[in-house]
């Protein structure tokens, strides 16, 4: 090689790039290491990761990759979650409709959330999302601010205010007086127990204020107080209206073994088992029911003891209004047996209809026990004896009804009678001719 050949050749190998690393295929494995036990899909990853780090020889992240990629920056913080811009459509009573942007639907507001007056149709107002109330297909709004702003000075203890239902919880239900969040416990909802709580959502309901702490921002109502202090209310009205005769309406509150309390309005009454109905009751259960509304009839009212006695039975149709012609004297009917007495057996005639059969009137021969003739529950054919309809009466004859034996005739002894044969000497001791 010549000597003018040397630059030459220095200048090639300056200018020849710096060879890149070649990545080698990974290690060969043996078959059996495959089958072999343990996890070889680690090994094989742990030796490709061994071999990547080799064959870049120690070159920089930016010399493989170029110019890192810029980070982003922090945002700032965007607006309260749940916080809107809502548009104003329409405003009714009390309540303002408002559009919300990416809302499912429109949205309510209360009017009391706008202390400088009614919104104009149109205005955009900010608004915290509540809820969804599905079943009106609305969402349920809060101002912004309006807690922070809310007038305290407009409730007070033992105020009565209106108050919307928001939403329940386990203890009661979330309301809204005047722009102001209050509690209402499940206790104080009605005058009776309550299950389901979910039927007074976006209910507005008249309560009393109970307990307000402004500082602790604690609004508690009643409902409960409130329903109270109208029944009293009621009550004392209701006493000076009552009057036997009188039919009212009222529900049932409770079922015992003696009948059912009613309540009129302010005032419960009680049904006695045996004003329920014309024929026997056994279980007053099977008339009424507590909850169920009822007409009945004021039979007595005792105003020193407070006690009202009420009649259902005498609001329907009466059987013994017909006695007379269904049981005709001296007519043998059937009737079942249901109750013994010392003096005699009582014998039903139709549902409300009952006779008596005297113990006398049991069988032709003398009858110490009743029940030694009938029992409770047997079939009997009677005969009516006499019927007192204004008294509520019948007698009743189980002898009279039974069948008469046929009396066969006696028979006639046949005498003979012999003729008498004529005298032919004088009688002894008379007073003869001298």
């Amino acid at each position: 090689m010549s000597d003018t050949d040397k630059p030459e050749t220095a200048s090639a190998e300056q200018a020849t790039p710096r060879p890149q690393p070649k990545l080698g295929p990974p290690p060969a494995l043996e078959p059996e290491d495959i089958s072999g036990p343990g996890p070889r899909l680690k090994d094989l990853d742990a030796a490709i990761e061994r071999e990547l780090q080799e064959a870049m020889g120690g070159l920089s992240d930016k010399e493989l990759y170029g110019e890192p990629a810029q980070q982003h920056r922090k945002q700032p913080a965007g607006p309260e979650q749940g916080q809107k811009k809502a548009r104003v459509v329409a405003v009714h009573g009390s309540d303002v409709f408002l559009d919300v942007p990416g809302g499912r639907t429109q949205g309510i507001l209360s009017l009391a959330h706008f202390p400088e007056g009614s919104p104009a149709v149109g205005s955009e107002v900010e608004v915290h999302i509540e809820g969804y109330d599905a079943q009106n297909g609305l969402l349920l709004l809060s101002r912004k601010g309006a807690a922070v702003h809310a007038d305290w000075s407009s409730v007070a203890a033992g105020m009565i205010v209106e108050a919307r239902v928001t939403a329940t919880n386990k203890g009661g239900l979330e309301v809204n007086v005047n722009g102001i969040r209050g509690f209402m416990p499940i206790s104080q909802i009605d005058l009776y127990r309550v299950e389901d709580t979910e039927q007074f959502v976006n209910q507005r309901l008249r309560c009393m204020v109970t307990e307000v702490n402004p500082q602790e921002r604690n609004l508690v109502v009643s409902r409960r107080d409130l329903l109270e202090k109208e029944r009293e209310e009621a009550r004392a009205k209701l006493w000076q209206e009552l009057a036997e005769g009188q039919i009212r309406e009222g529900i049932v509150r409770s079922v015992r073994d003696f009948g059912a309390f009613v309540d009129l309005g302010g005032v419960d009454g009680l049904l006695h088992i045996s004003e329920m109905s014309w024929s026997r009751v056994e279980d007053a259960s099977k008339i009424v029911q507590p909850g169920q509304a009822v007409k009945v009839i004021v039979l007595k009212v005792d105003r020193e003891k407070q006690k009202v006695s009420l009649g259902l039975r005498q609001l329907m149709p009466s059987p013994w209004d017909t006695v007379d012609a269904n049981y005709p004297t001296n007519t043998a009917v059937k009737g079942k047996v249901t109750r013994l007495m010392d003096f005699g057996a009582f014998v039903e005639l139709e549902p409300g209809v009952e006779g008596l059969v005297h113990i006398s009137e049991l069988a032709p021969q003398r009858v110490r026990r009743v029940a030694d003739v009938v029992q409770v529950g047997q079939e009997v054919r009677v005969m009516v004896l006499d019927v007192d309809r204004n008294q509520r009466r019948i007698s009743l004859s189980l002898k009279a009804a039974m069948p008469k034996e046929a009396e066969e005739p006696e028979e006639e002894e046949e005498v003979e009678v012999k003729p008498r044969r004529p005298r032919t000497t004088p009688l002894r001791g008379g007073l003869g001719d001298h």
